[in-house]
């Protein structure tokens, strides 16, 4: 019997974007409407069925306050693939992007990434051209999602899990 391999992965952008409900939404196939802020990071694991094998994320949810920004750094260590999160409702998360990006990469340089525009069951604000463009400019897949209805929402991990073992 072959072993699972364990693939880190981070999930990071500014507050309130949706990264523990997408996490959540993954993991525990719910959504709640009530969420409190993340201290620090957060973690939990997944399964992921490839169809070249099957890989158990370690999925490290960010938290999005600057005040983090310091001990961040050290839970970027070690992952394989990040995603980019930002609200398609608010502008400001996504102009935030490139700051997250930098960030990661400080940490991690080669670092893989998906960006992703989560809430889409809301009204967009933000272009999704705009989103593309970026992700595109940074050799990065771009996804939407909805952890509120779950669209979207495997084929990010998914993602993740191909980029962490290596693939696109």
């Amino acid at each position: 019997m072959s072993s699972v391999p364990v693939l880190k992965v981070v999930v990071a952008g500014n507050g309130a974007v949706g990264k523990t409900s997408l996490i959540r939404r993954f993991c525990e196939g719910k959504f709640e409407l009530t969420r409190v802020a993340t201290i620090g990071v957060d973690f939990q694991t997944q399964l992921v069925a490839l169809p070249e094998r099957t890989v158990k994320l370690s999925i490290w949810d960010m938290a999005g306050q600057d005040r983090f920004q310091v001990i961040r750094t050290g839970f970027y260590r070690g992952s394989r693939s990040a995603a980019l999160v930002y609200d398609v409702t608010d502008p400001e998360s996504f102009n935030s992007l490139p700051r997250w990006h930098t960030e990661i990469l400080d940490a991690i340089q080669k670092q893989p990434f998906v960006v992703v525009g989560n809430k889409t069951d809301l009204e967009r604000v933000q272009p999704q051209a705009a989103a593309e463009a970026f992700a595109q400019s940074i050799g990065a897949r771009y996804i939407e999602t909805s952890a509120l209805d779950g669209n979207g929402v495997p084929d990010l991990f998914e993602s993740l899990a191909r980029l962490g073992l290596g693939g696109a």
